[in-house]
């Protein structure tokens, strides 16, 4: 029989009260009896806690106060190591009245004790403040006054680094925002932001280890952006922006495998990138030059390319060059030259390969992503000191990205107008032949060894690209090379196509699924914004083509972000040529390995629809060879996947049973591919008439099902097929009568609706929203339709209608009179002709 484990409260209740019946006095036998009760306190692990109140571990602690005087170094240290053990343990935030005794003591210890004990204090600072910044606004000023104890103690001219790092992360916690409580005043935001920037811009002395410095940075950073979550902060005066995006991009790039860059202390916003004072490659000319020769005879290390890495070759008719290369841990820390640049210091060894660009320049920077090289047999690191270094690492990530979450803040806290100034600092334009790359987010997006630092800055990327569809929209591709001077449209648009291409390569190499949905998220953004009118045509294809494989991609997250990107393709600036042209490729010329071709619905990729080989032969046969009549390779890639169930479970962020008989695809890919169709419809219906037949049986499968998300988005299909045939047949319309929807259709496809699932969505209260938008819906009919229309049909639209005029929601009361507004301009109900409707 396993004997019971102790109750963690009943070895804390008693050792609690035992520090109850203890009397203060200054015998050796008390400090003995104190330190042991508080050794047996901290030693304890607290794994199952739930039954320690808070209000027992306040009492405590506050008796520990009473009892311990400031004279006693030793168990004023002991005891403040025990407030940061229990309260951290425990997660729990101290009571205002213990907190005002607790914080006062702790205070009054920092003023009296030596300096020896400071360390343990301010942990304990530390964790009584966290969460309880607003209680403590009568301690400000002697914690952050103008000569407060943590601003001396975290000044640069400060000796101890262990006991700078204690207090600026001291400080970190007290700038901590607390939902529904008031905030630090502005004074003291200014002041603790100031002692952040400082600490970024002198983060290290020579004697000081690389460890110690990347927790100082990282105290720093979390301060930022506790301060920047806070709310807006005024960034404008005194350079104070440009001076925190100069830190921000400095430290994004801290132990960056390859990067030696130099920044500005300021930056200032500019059309044009600023200079940096040196570059991945700058460094490195003479020698490589001068070791070009050797080189060339050593054999070159190949790499196997996965399928689409040669769809991005054989599209470009250009291969990525790259061998594996060791690595060499980069010099940390940041040492200044002088006062005009913040420096961080990379390995000088570092090269890089040539990747030919969008426009068919060369470029001097590879953006094979050193992390694929990390693994590899050369690795930078020996065994002996791995485990050291993989600690640096794993510290320097963190550093680069607490520095992008700061800078996401950032972006988030002043407006788009002034963060677009900063666009050329952050965004790298398409180098020149012989120039280098300058270092920019996607420098991070492509070669850094963290997913997760990767994932950061595509979230930074995302946030930038979005809502600046205005700022780009000025962009333009000229071919004018005549000027003396390059505009700033054809910059932006040059600007515009380096995004494109280093998106589109992140997608080939990378292999985490989080990230990979952060670069198709990121590609989606990108798409939203571009004027691709005002551009040569062929970055759509090049996006259109490179996405494709990743609409079969296990991970189901990876599935939705692909589709929402193709419907960003759909609905931008439609109708475009180039959508057009893409749109016309026929399903069968499936999904080949070239990146040219369009997807096949027998690829291995997609097996795992179990139904879908069988059907789609059945439907090879009744198709004919003409190219014209056969479906767009999108509309059945949809269909598919509304319509066809899975045979098994695709990933685990898959949702249903897995059997082959009742599970389809995860929701929010069926959803997803849902809105794709109606985009699709929306703004290119003369290539979506072809399968009118085809999305009525997609309408009218997902109206009938339960899920009343899938049932939503099969109105608003419904919606865009009504609304695009009214458009097509409208007196001004440029499409011939010839290449219209037949009236005769347009009526079967009405009646097969009204006497299908449209009238149950109509009246299914539980859900106004679905009743909204088959309102909305049923009033795209066309007027000509209409009248033919059987009389039990239109009866029926109208009287619904009518009854939902008095419904309790405003949204579907709304809907109905509008589509009765409709329905009165219908030449066949103004003439009244029918005596049924008359009495209607």
């Amino acid at each position: 029989q396993p004997q019971p484990q102790p109750q963690p409260s009943g070895d804390f209740n008693r050792f609690r009260n035992k520090l109850f019946t203890i009397r203060a006095s200054e015998s050796e036998n008390f400090k003995t009896e104190v330190n042991l009760v508080f050794d047996q306190l901290i030693s304890e692990n607290y794994l199952n806690h739930s039954s320690i109140s808070r209000e027992d571990v306040c009492s405590l602690l506050v008796q520990a106060c009473r009892l311990v005087q400031l004279n006693q170094e030793h168990l004023v240290s002991k005891m403040c190591q025990l407030i940061h053990h229990l309260l951290n343990r425990l997660q729990v935030t101290v009571d205002e009245q213990s907190l005002e005794l607790l914080l006062s003591y702790c205070i009054r210890a920092l003023q009296q004790c030596n300096s020896w004990t400071h360390v343990e204090i301010l942990q304990a600072v530390a964790a009584l403040v966290y969460g309880n910044g607003p209680r403590c606004q009568k301690f400000l000023p002697d914690l952050l006054g103008k000569s407060g104890i943590l601003l001396q103690l975290s000044a640069p001219t400060e000796s101890d680094v262990d006991l700078r790092r204690a207090a600026v992360y001291c400080m970190a916690n007290l700038c901590l925002s607390v939902p529904g409580q008031a905030y630090l005043e502005e004074q003291y935001k200014i002041v603790s932001l100031q002692t952040f920037l400082n600490v970024l811009r002198n983060p290290k002395t020579p004697e000081v280890d690389d460890v110690t410095v990347c927790k100082l940075l990282q105290n720093a950073l979390k301060g930022i952006h506790s301060i920047l979550n806070a709310g807006r902060i005024n960034l404008t005066q005194a350079d104070q922006l440009g001076t925190l995006l100069a830190a921000l991009k400095t430290y994004m790039f801290y132990g960056f495998p390859g990067v030696n860059i130099e920044v500005p202390v300021v930056l200032y916003p500019a059309p044009l990138p600023q200079y940096e004072g040196s570059s991945p490659i700058k460094e490195q000319t003479g020698s490589a030059t001068n070791t070009s020769k050797p080189v060339g005879h050593k054999k070159k290390k190949s790499r196997s390319k996965n399928k689409k890495e040669q769809l991005e070759d054989e599209k470009e008719d250009h291969s990525i060059k790259a061998q594996p290369e060791p690595l060499r841990q980069p010099e940390n820390g940041t040492p200044r030259g002088e006062n005009n640049a913040i420096s961080l210091q990379g390995p000088k060894n570092y090269t890089d390969n040539i990747v030919p660009s969008l426009d068919g320049k060369e470029t001097s920077n590879s953006f094979y992503p050193a992390w694929k090289k990390i693994n590899s047999s050369d690795s930078e690191y020996s065994d002996t000191e791995g485990g050291i270094q993989s600690k640096l690492r794993s510290l320097q990530g963190k550093v680069r990205q607490g520095a992008l979450a700061c800078f996401l803040s950032t972006i988030k806290s002043i407006e788009k107008k002034v963060l677009h100034g900063y666009w050329s600092s952050f965004i790298a334009d398409v180098p020149g032949i012989g120039s280098p790359q300058a270092v920019s987010l996607m420098t991070i997006a492509l070669k850094d060894p963290s997913p997760k630092v990767r994932a950061g800055s595509l979230q930074v990327l995302s946030a930038i690209l979005e809502g600046s569809k205005h700022f780009l929209s000025v962009a333009e591709d000229t071919n004018d090379h005549r000027r003396a001077f390059t505009p700033f449209s054809a910059t932006l648009a040059s600007s515009i196509r380096e995004l494109h291409r280093c998106l589109l390569l992140a997608l080939v190499a990378e292999s985490s699924p989080q990230t990979l949905t952060q670069i198709i998220k990121c590609l989606a953004n990108l798409v939203t914004n571009v004027p691709y009118n005002r551009l040569k045509p062929g970055l759509l294809t090049r996006v259109w083509n490179q996405i494709k494989p990743h609409t079969c991609f296990r991970d189901v997250n990876v599935r939705v972000c692909s589709l929402t990107l193709l419907g960003a393709i759909l609905s931008v600036q439609a109708p475009l040529p180039e959508v057009q042209l893409l749109l016309q490729q026929p399903s069968s010329s499936g999904l080949s390995s070239s990146g040219s071709g369009t997807p096949h619905r027998h690829s291995d990729a997609e097996s795992w629809r179990k139904p879908q080989q069988g059907a789609n032969r059945e439907r090879e046969k009744e198709i004919p060879e003409s190219p014209v009549q056969e479906l767009c390779w999108l509309i059945q890639l949809c269909i598919s996947i509304i319509t066809v169930p899975k045979y098994e479970h695709y990933s685990d962020s898959d949702t249903g049973t897995g059997t082959a008989s009742n599970s389809y695809e995860a929701s929010p890919v069926r959803v997803e591919a849902l809105q794709v169709l109606a985009l699709l419809v929306k703004g290119y219906f003369t290539m979506a008439q072809t399968s009118l037949l085809e999305l009525e049986e997609v309408a009218c499968l997902c109206m009938e099902e339960q899920d009343p998300s899938i049932q939503l988005h099969g109105a608003r299909l419904v919606e865009e097929i009504g609304s695009g045939i009214v458009q097509q047949h409208k007196p001004d319309s440029p499409i011939p009568q010839c290449q219209r929807v037949p009236v005769t259709q347009v009526v079967t496809f009405w009646s097969r609706m009204l006497n299908g699932p449209l009238p149950g969505a109509l009246q299914n209260d539980e859900h106004s929203t679905l009743q909204t938008s088959t309102c909305d819906a049923i009033s795209s009919i066309l007027p000509e339709a209409f009248s033919s229309l059987p009389n039990e049909n239109q009866i029926l639209c109208i009287t619904v209608l009518l009854g939902l005029n008095h419904s309790e929601h405003p949204l579907v009361k709304a809907a109905a009179v509008r589509a009765l507004g409709v329905y009165i301009l219908f030449p066949s109900l103004r003439q009244v002709s029918k005596p049924s409707l008359l009495y209607i």
